[in-house]
């Protein structure tokens, strides 16, 4: 096989233990919630400022606010106050400084990249192309959120990154979000708790319903059930626990890409936002939205979802229905296929399967679509996100297991009209680990969430080892001819 053209960037992205959140740091403890509050509270107003004017002094310049996630961690304990007496705002931010603590979301790695192109190509000279870039971050306990870059492609294949502001925020949560009923009770019914409670509690509610709607509709249910029954207790948690799992978050559009951080909200995923696979879809009428399904993971099970979003300002976060939603490593296809939505996914953790539905949000009835062949990918195998169309077929970039826990790049082609049918497969790996690359939390891995094709390039971006990132340049017509050979 003439051997295909690779061109790789100087730039990496590393790590930066500098960019730091405030989480909360509150003990399990009621009694020594209570002791930390007392303390405050007996302290005087002068000594209290003096105690405040310390903690800014050292930590406000690491933030672009400091103040609301103090207040809402002092709202985290309120509760734990016995007192009546009104805090002053002064006390109110030291107690939430005493219930804080700085989280560095990117101190371990920075990886598992996707890339689309900006919603916004305004002033981008002609033959050039913006692009978002977003990233696994990964931090103490190895709890990982999204991050975001952005960069410009040049028309002849240079890329050029954003600066990279030293803050991160993380959005605000919708407090009344918007459900549709259908894809719920769909949900509930997988989930086992399709009964005569959970019932009557969403039939009363409209095809869209608020989270406020469905609390009222709870607080019903309850008053009308005499005595409340265990079987209550659970349905209600199991339904309260789906409405957290699906929810929306704001970004102020005052803040640059890079300090936009997604952050695990729902508890499946407390333990991390993992490998989000981005693509822009286009639909049949012309519309355009920002996809992605990542794997939400609450230390025990990984569960599939799905995320919305037109500008990268406003996120809508979804679970997803259907037999077929399980495992990692699913990517929708950019577009719709005779009319049909179409996706990638890993059922087995060793072959790779395509599955078709009406709804985006609905995966059922997959298909087998490749088995590991070569020693490389013998393990397993899986894909590094969406199909790419091209006027050959939809280039789909994968990834092998293979001797040593090696992950490798390959590429497969797959027809434009049916992407059941594979007409084109590398027999060689694209990329693979090779010298200081293999080096990092998981040795010997190259990896990726997500390409672009810019003009008759492939521009890769690859995470190095669960570690870092770099970025690759493959000429899309060698690549093309050595699948159609």
């Amino acid at each position: 096989m003439t051997p295909i053209t690779i061109h790789r960037h100087g730039t990496t992205l590393l790590p930066e233990s500098a960019r730091v959140i405030i989480r909360p740091f509150i003990p399990s403890s009621t009694h020594r919630i209570n002791s930390i509050i007392s303390r405050v509270l007996g302290l005087s107003e002068e000594e209290a400022a003096r105690d405040l004017e310390t903690v800014l002094k050292e930590f406000d310049s690491r933030h672009l606010d400091i103040e609301s996630p103090l207040l809402a961690n002092f709202d985290r304990v309120v509760p734990s106050i016995s007192t009546k007496i009104p805090i002053s705002k002064l006390c109110r931010l030291l107690i939430g400084a005493l219930f804080s603590g700085e989280y560095a979301l990117e101190s371990a790695a920075l990886f598992n990249p996707s890339m689309v192109p900006h919603p916004d190509q305004v002033g981008v000279p002609e033959g050039s192309l913006r692009f978002i870039m977003s990233l696994r971050a990964t931090g103490e306990g190895h709890v990982s959120s999204m991050e975001f870059r952005t960069g410009l492609i040049a028309e002849g294949g240079d890329i050029h990154l954003d600066p990279i502001s030293r803050f991160v925020t993380v959005p605000k949560l919708e407090p009344n979000p918007k459900y549709q009923k259908a894809p719920f009770i769909a949900k509930l019914s997988e989930m086992g708790f399709d009964n005569a409670h959970s019932t009557s509690i969403l039939e009363p509610l409209g095809a869209t319903f608020r989270r406020s709607e469905l609390d009222e509709s709870i607080q019903r249910q309850r008053r009308e059930t005499k005595p409340v029954t265990r079987f209550l207790t659970s349905t209600v948690r199991r339904i309260q626990w789906l409405a957290d799992s699906n929810y929306e978050v704001h970004f102020s559009p005052h803040l640059a890409m890079s300090e936009r951080i997604l952050f695990p909200i729902s508890t499946n995923e407390s333990n991390g936002i993992e490998d989000a696979r981005f693509v822009r879809f286009t639909d049949d009428d012309g519309a355009v939205m920002y996809c992605a399904t990542y794997t939400a993971y609450n230390g025990h099970a990984i569960l599939p979802q799905f995320i919305e979003t037109q500008d990268f300002l406003n996120f809508r976060v979804l679970t997803l229905n259907g037999s077929a939603v399980q495992n990692k490593g699913m990517a929708l296809f950019p577009r719709r296929i005779d009319g049909r939505y179409a996706m990638l996914s890993r059922q087995d953790d060793e072959n790779l399967f395509i599955m078709f539905s009406d709804n985006p949000h609905y995966w059922s009835d997959p298909k087998l679509l490749m088995r590991p062949v070569e020693i490389w990918e013998s393990v397993k195998i899986g894909n590094c996100g969406s199909p790419l169309e091209t006027e050959a077929g939809w280039l789909v970039l994968t990834h092998g297991v293979g001797p040593m826990r090696k992950y490798s790049i390959g590429a497969v082609l797959l027809d434009l009209q049916d992407p059941t049918k594979v007409i084109g497969r590398l027999r060689d790996p694209l990329l693979a680990p090779e010298e200081s690359g293999r080096e990092g939390y998981v040795p010997n891995v190259v990896y990726s969430c997500g390409s672009l094709i810019h003009g008759r390039n492939l521009i890769l971006p690859y995470a190095m080892s669960d570690r870092a990132t770099a970025i690759a340049c493959v000429n899309l017509d060698e690549l093309l001819g050595a699948l159609q050979a």
